[in-house]
């Protein structure tokens, strides 16, 4: 994955985030979808509305870049693993 710097990460449109309030975990390759996946449980003072607008805008991401996405919801991911979703 390409680091962003801040001045990289301040020049990304919000609507290029998966949080675009937060300006957090950027969309913009596939590389950065597959992050986003793996932190998303990280990501704190959102509201499951907010993680419902930034699944959707990482499945759509997903899908433009060829990105394998498993779950449907965001409820889903680590269910397997950590047993608390």
């Amino acid at each position: 994955m390409s680091k962003l710097d801040q001045e990289d990460r301040n020049a990304i449109s919000a609507r290029q985030f998966a949080f675009p309030k937060q300006r957090k975990e950027p969309l913009e390759d596939a590389s950065h979808v597959r992050n986003a996946i793996a932190r998303f449980d990280q990501v704190k003072d959102v509201t499951d509305h907010e993680r419902d607008e930034a699944w959707a805008r990482i499945r759509a991401a997903a899908k433009k870049f060829d990105v394998a996405l498993d779950e449907s919801d965001w409820r889903e991911l680590g269910a397997g693993k950590k047993g608390k979703h």
